[in-house]
Formats: C-alpha cells, structure tokens, sequence
C-alpha cells in the first residue's frame, strides 16, 4: 500500500492529500467502487447531497476495519441556518456515521445569499463536535473575506475547480494568505486533458500516464486532489503516484498550458441551481 501524504488544516487536524471523488458515480455503484478504492489504498471519499451516492460511500466505509476520511457537502437548496442544520443531519444518517470528517457549503449560490447563515450553521455542527472540519466549496474571494469577516472562522478547505488549464493562481495565493488547504475537483480536467500531448511527453519520460502526471502536478503543488473513476484499473493507476516526482522543467512546461478560459464547469459567482 502506498505511503501517502497529508495536509495540516487550520483548525489543527489533517487530511489525506489524494482521496477518490464520486461526482456522477451512479448510487448503485457507488458502494463497489469505493470497495474497489479502499483495496486499491485510498484513505478518502469525497461526496456529497447532491451526488445522491452518501448510502453507498457510507456502506463501503462501514465495512472497512481501515480509517477512512469523508467529506460531504451541503447542497444550495439547503442554505440558511435552520436548513443547513437539518441537511447536514440527513447526511449523516445516509452515511450511517456517528461523524463526518469534513464537511463542506458546496456552492455559495451568491443569488441565494443565504451561504452566510449556512457557514453560521456548519460553525455551530464543528462546535458541537459532530464533524472534524469545516469548509467550503467554490466560493471566490469576496465569499471568503465575508464568512470570515462576519464570524471569525475560516474554512479549512476550499473545493475548487482546478486542472492544469485552469489553474487558479490567484485564488490560490488568497488561500495561501488565509491559511485555507486548496483541493482539486475535476483534477483532470473531465478527461480533456489526457490527450494533450505536453502531457505525453512529461508521461513518457517518467514512464507514467497523462492521468498519473496530472495528479502527480496537483501533488507536486501542495493541493488535495480527488480523481474520479469507477474503473479499478483506472482507480489503481490514479493512486499509482507516489514513487515519482515532477522535476523544474516539467512543471513550468504545465505551468504553461494555464488558460484564461480553462474553466469547463460552472462560474461559482453566476451559477443559480
């Protein structure tokens, strides 16, 4: 079993720095492929609500004598004190877990403006002992500076898309500034970026995968990363990273194909569902 690294959050507890994530993995599936991670080495799942695959994640950590770290996160049509409260509630009962590791507002749906109560909210559960920690999930720079403005807290974590096409620096650098772990949804960009052929090249020479290159990137630069896969052939090339490193030339040729129009899922700041 490969030995993997974490990251230490701001609230003094630490987190797998490679997990897998279920987005899109159909619920029926869902408790098989998390079974077929843990045996591959995986030590963390992420889901959430809306991925409507808690039962299975929850099901194939139950049967695991192994510690393993779950986030899940809080969907935008339960934003709001009293909601946010209720939903995270409904979480862990589909998850069958006495507690949640880290648990995250999944958008900040701006339209809504309700996300400042849900963080009120996700402050009282971490308070109260009902999850390890807190954070959030896209949530751009005035979303930050006000959650941690009105109550004091800063998430620990904050979810975001994040691929070599679309690299985020300068969210990344208020990260940095605020003590906030940056982790990596869509790390691979959906897939778009394996036939790239900069990629490739930095695959051949490593005698790894585009895929295995990518993640070792998201590694390389401090991120917590969650490639998606329900194949165990691909969940065990994905964790197939840990035995070597990316040298100076290969991340400045990564750093290169960076793109102001890299984003290929939704603008948290205009985003409304």
């Amino acid at each position: 079993m490969p030995d993997q690294p974490s990251l230490t959050l701001n609230d003094g507890n630490t987190i797998p720095q490679f997990g897998l994530g279920v987005f899109q993995t159909p619920p029926d599936e869902t408790a098989q492929v998390v079974r077929a991670a843990l045996a591959a080495g995986y030590r963390a799942v992420d889901t959430a609500a809306a991925y409507r695959n808690e039962r299975g994640v929850g099901e194939a950590v139950r049967e695991t004598d192994d510690y393993v770290y779950v986030t899940t996160k809080l969907w935008n049509a339960d934003h709001g004190y009293d909601e946010a409260l209720a939903a995270f509630d409904k979480s862990l009962g589909r998850l069958g877990l006495e507690r949640i590791d880290l648990y995250l507002i999944h958008w900040p749906a701006p339209k809504k403006d309700r996300y400042l109560d849900s963080w009120r909210a996700l402050v009282r559960i971490k308070e109260e002992g009902r999850v390890g920690s807190i954070g959030v999930s896209n949530f751009q720079p005035e979303h930050l500076r006000r959650i941690i403005g009105e109550t004091g807290v800063t998430p620990t974590v904050n979810q975001i898309e994040l691929h070599p096409r679309f690299q985020q620096r300068e969210l990344r650098k208020l990260h940095v500034e605020l003590g906030i772990v940056t982790e990596s949804w869509s790390p691979l960009g959906r897939g778009a970026l394996l036939q790239d052929p900069v990629l490739a090249d930095i695959g051949r020479k490593h005698g790894k995968t585009p895929a295995q290159v990518i993640i070792r990137w998201h590694l390389d630069e401090g991120l917590m990363v969650i490639p998606k896969s329900i194949r165990p052939e691909r969940l065990a090339e994905n964790i197939a990273v840990f035995d070597f490193r990316l040298d100076a030339e290969d991340r400045a040729r990564i750093a290169a194909l960076d793109s102001p129009d890299g984003r290929i899922g939704p603008n948290p700041n205009t985003a409304d569902f």
